[in-house]
């Protein structure tokens, strides 16, 4: 029950953090929060200790806890990223996303093709083939499933710890364009078959071949997703001096 009360104290007062119902400089009491979420002050002290994780809230003695900027948020977090797909900065979220993601994949793949181990090489091949029948199928769920799965090999197959470590980023986007209905229930054939082509290029070493296909797929993406950021403003991180 404990765990149930602290998983909904920090849903509540993330999003409404994110989507600016609790706008940066607004200052929250425990006493507060306790009355308003019906919750122990044990509870409110450990949301609020995650929040400050993720760089939504600062607490200052005598003061409160503060709501911070978006500026100060941890974008690469997770639950930062779920709760951004849900609110009115839905597109600049994605956005960033696929910006990232445009500028690491065909590299992974690229490394993919040079240094992935023969097994996942041979397991990225089989979940592009799955990846393109549960497509052709209308399988939403199995494809989401399969999606993620695709482009988490994709990561670690690159060699790289630090591209890895983007695959829970790249689950939530993937996951949060299904939810969000952003994912068309039968994706356009080329899109699968460019999987399929990173896939083989991948299992036969061609780092060249690996890098266009995925350069193409998120190419595709960006064009698709344009629409859903046009007018949303971007987020600028102040260089410390």
């Amino acid at each position: 029950m404990t765990s149930s009360l602290h998983h909904r104290a920090i849903e509540n007062l993330g999003t409404r953090i994110i989507s600016g119902e609790l706008p940066a400089g607004h200052i929250m009491l425990a006493e507060n929060l306790e009355d308003e979420l019906k919750v122990s002050r044990s509870v409110i002290r450990e949301a609020v200790r995650v929040l400050q994780s993720l760089g939504l809230v600062e607490t200052t003695k005598r003061v409160g806890i503060r709501v911070l900027p978006p500026s100060r948020w941890n974008p690469f977090d997770p639950q930062v990223i779920r709760w951004r797909l849900a609110s009115k900065a839905r597109g600049a979220q994605l956005r960033s996303l696929a910006e990232l993601r445009s500028a690491v994949e065909p590299a992974a793949a690229e490394l993919a093709a040079q240094n992935a181990p023969a097994p996942l090489r041979l397991e990225l091949v089989d979940v592009a083939h799955a990846m393109r029948d549960s497509g052709h199928r209308g399988d939403v769920p199995r494809f989401l499933e399969l999606d993620i799965q695709f482009h988490s090999l994709l990561l670690s197959g690159s060699g790289n710890e630090m591209f890895a470590n983007l695959m829970g980023q790249v689950a939530e986007t993937l996951t949060g364009r299904t939810v969000h209905g952003l994912m068309p229930d039968h994706p356009h054939e080329a899109a699968l078959q460019w999987h399929v082509d990173v896939a083989e290029a991948i299992a036969r070493g061609d780092a060249g071949a690996a890098r266009e296909a995925s350069d193409k797929i998120m190419r595709r993406t960006m064009s698709q997703m344009s629409d859903t950021w046009t007018e949303q403003p971007r987020v600028f991180i102040p260089v410390h001096r």
